[in-house]
């Protein structure tokens, strides 16, 4: 049995109460995972490089053309299985996570081992983000509230690169990153426009290892 098919409603946690529907749902990118988080492209031209470098070594020691052969295969077939290893990473993550946008909150789901999913509300968001790529991809960051911490390491990859010490959550690798933000952008000025005062930490997690992550 798939970990997700208990949800009331895919994505979610829980059905969603009287008045709030669904805006927008949807997954990073695998491919925009691997380049921009496991950096696949990098390590591709260092394994290129290194691999250009043994062959020149090999020449200049006068080594044999079969083992040259031999030790360039040994190291381009590391290269591959590592690259497709980071790749294959990436295509898991993008499978097990859906991103949410409601008429109240964001609510993003992930994680391949132990799934969990975090509720923002609207009213807990400061401000919203966009940054888009040469190929069409982009990121949405969320600044929350005062109040609202989450750790980085639970957040990862989900989080925006580098905000240790106050993680902002991220919508990653979408393929459609504009579109996505004007719904927000829209949801959250209509939210503000009936917005009440709420109490810190509305920011909450659920799921199997949601107890685990708040520890």
């Amino acid at each position: 049995m798939n970990e997700h098919e208990t949800e009331p409603v895919r994505g979610l946690p829980e059905r969603l109460p009287a008045g709030e529907s669904i805006l927008w749902q949807g997954a990073p990118r695998w491919g925009a995972l691997a380049r921009r988080v496991f950096h696949v492209r990098k390590i591709a031209f260092s394994y290129a490089f290194l691999l250009a470098w043994l062959v020149y070594a090999d020449i200049s020691d006068g080594r044999a053309a079969e083992a040259i052969v031999r030790s360039s295969l040994w190291a381009g077939g590391a290269a591959v299985a590592g690259i497709a290893l980071l790749s294959g990473i990436a295509l898991l993550i993008e499978r097990t996570t859906v991103y949410t946008i409601t008429t109240r909150r964001v609510v993003m789901r992930f994680g391949m081992a132990f799934p969990m999913a975090f509720n923002f509300p609207f009213r807990r968001i400061r401000s919203a983000g966009l940054r888009r790529y040469a190929d069409g991809s982009g990121d949405i960051p969320l600044v929350l509230g005062a109040g609202d911490h989450l750790a980085y390491a639970v957040l990862w990859p989900h989080a925006r690169p580098w905000r240790f010490s106050n993680p902002e959550p991220m919508l990653r690798g979408l393929s459609d990153a504009r579109q996505v933000a004007e719904i927000l952008a829209r949801a959250l000025a209509e939210d503000m426009q009936t917005r009440t005062p709420v109490a810190a930490g509305d920011a909450s997690a659920s799921g199997p290892s949601a107890k685990a992550a708040a520890a």
